[in-house]
């Protein structure tokens, strides 16, 4: 994992460039080293290097104002809203700015009516739960980092969570968003009533990773508090067999609220961090959620307990409260915090695989580990096949890294070999960017290319992100859009 060498051009004008931005925003352009060693990474921390500056505008006026300096000086352009990414899509770039939303933090407004909610891009997830629980709604995509991360982020990112198996990813719960292309356009798709016919170009930007522009504002759909909810805690001697389960549950026709599965060494670092009280001396723990109305879920529980036990489960615990419910949950949520006990560095994988393949993908990572000779802790989204491998190792050890690096190609091509794909939620980034012609032929990439051209013809917003390799919108014969029209690189407009 690699950045492209920045342009000393461009960093030969850093004051002229810096000057430009204060022109714009006076007191929110950040150039200081010391205060730019804050932005140098994402979660992806193997990873590291300063921006050029860091802007925090105010509105969707600065934003597009922004760009529009950044296209007339070809200054790079890397959207970043939390830093929570995984994949390295909100890393620095040495010759680029970070346009940092966390002042864009405002719910505008909670219409319970039309159940959405128009919100900032730099508004937690948590929070827009928290604030739609008086009125007896909540937002359902709940990635493990949702106390941090930034609903900008979650769209730019297609994010998931425990509850994406029955309500689905970001993409399925997004009405609508205002938009600021390169050229400072503001544009709004979708709305509270949804995207509309047409071309599904909300959906085109969900998951575009910064590529495509700037989200300035979402409109997300709210759901109803259901009337129960109950959490199932199984313990199981292996965790194949706790996979065979998970297959067996989705095979019975039922879809719970959210299906996790981790291993051993996942469970005993929790266990540590934050007692959450799961089965001692178990190789796997599932846990699974069921939601509705109260006869529906005891039926659905008893139903799923049975499953566990015909599958080999050695212990079932469920839920009699909320707070039981809530704090069988919370080691699940702390499980990539908690790994820290174990290892003093976690390189988090993100792949997806067919639930068929769940048993023999697990038993493969084990051998992988061993020929890598590093210790991996297996924690995901069990119940659509969401695998999050956390590879333990330590960038203080020469070679560590590398291996780490290593061991994470090797799992995210077996995820492709079994059917899979590269990536669930966490985004391609840097992290898969290499890997790309591993699942898309070079015409596929060029198709996607020609899109991404489309709206950024010069390649200034994230580049070095999810393209193995960049070419002149002109050489791919790619269309793009000028003054809100599309334009073909080599026919004169007239």
């Amino acid at each position: 994992m690699h950045l492209p060498a920045p342009d000393s051009s461009i960093i030969a004008r850093r004051a002229e460039i810096v000057a430009g931005l204060r022109a714009i925003l006076p007191d929110h352009v950040i150039a200081d080293d010391d205060s730019l060693g804050v932005y140098d990474c994402d979660a992806l921390t193997a990873i590291r290097q300063k921006p050029l500056a860091a802007v925090l505008p105010g509105n969707t006026e600065e934003i597009a104002a922004v760009l529009r300096f950044c296209r007339d000086h070809g200054v790079n352009i890397v959207p970043r809203g939390a830093g929570t990414s995984l994949s390295g899509g909100s890393t620095p770039l040495g010759d680029g700015i970070l346009l940092v939303t966390a002042r864009l933090n405002r719910i505008l407004e909670l219409d319970y009516e039309n159940r959405c909610a128009v919100v900032q891009p730099g508004v937690t997830n948590l929070s827009i739960s928290q604030a739609a629980s008086s009125g007896g709604f909540y937002y359902a995509p709940d990635p493990s980092s949702q106390l941090a991360c930034s609903i900008g982020g979650n769209v730019a990112e297609n994010a998931g969570g425990i509850h994406c198996l029955k309500y689905g990813l970001t993409t399925n719960n997004l009405l609508g968003v205002e938009f600021v292309t390169i050229d400072g356009e503001i544009v709004r798709i979708g709305g509270k009533a949804g995207a509309g016919p047409g071309y599904d170009l909300l959906g085109l930007i969900t998951g575009s990773e910064g590529l495509l522009g700037m989200v300035t504002e979402v409109t997300v759909r709210l759901l109803p508090k259901p009337a129960a909810v109950r959490a199932l805690l199984m313990g199981f001697p292996s965790i194949e067999q706790a996979g065979a389960a998970v297959a067996a549950i989705i095979a019975n026709g039922i879809i719970p609220a959210g299906l996790e599965l981790m291993d051993r060494i996942t469970v005993e670092a929790v266990e540590a961090h934050c007692a959450p009280g799961y089965p001692a001396g178990a190789e796997a723990v599932l846990i699974g959620e069921l939601d509705g109305t109260l006869a529906e879920v005891d039926a659905l529980i008893a139903r799923v307990e049975a499953i566990a036990l015909a599958n080999g489960a050695t212990s079932c615990r469920v839920s009699t409260s909320e707070a039981e419910r809530v704090k069988i949950w919370a080691g699940r949520k702390a499980a990539f915090p908690a790994t820290g006990r174990i290892a003093p560095d976690m390189l988090c994988m993100d792949g997806t695989i067919p639930r068929r393949e769940l048993p023999r993908v697990l038993k493969r990572i084990r051998e992988l580990s061993a020929e890598h000779g590093l210790a991996v802790a297996n924690v995901f989204h069990a119940g659509d096949g969401n695998l999050h491998p956390l590879i333990l190792y330590d960038v203080m050890k020469p070679g560590d890294l590398e291996k780490a690096e290593a061991f994470g190609t090797d799992i995210l091509r077996l995820c492709v070999e079994a059917g899979g794909v590269l990536t669930g939620e966490h985004g391609v980034g840097i992290e898969k960017r290499d890997l790309m012609p591993v699942m898309f032929a070079e015409e596929d990439l060029a198709q996607q290319l020609r899109l991404k051209c489309a709206f950024d013809p010069s390649h200034r917003l994230n580049p070095g992100k999810v393209f193995p390799v960049l070419h002149a919108c002109a050489e791919l014969g790619a269309v793009h859009i000028h003054g809100g029209q599309f334009a073909h690189p080599e026919i004169p407009r007239l």
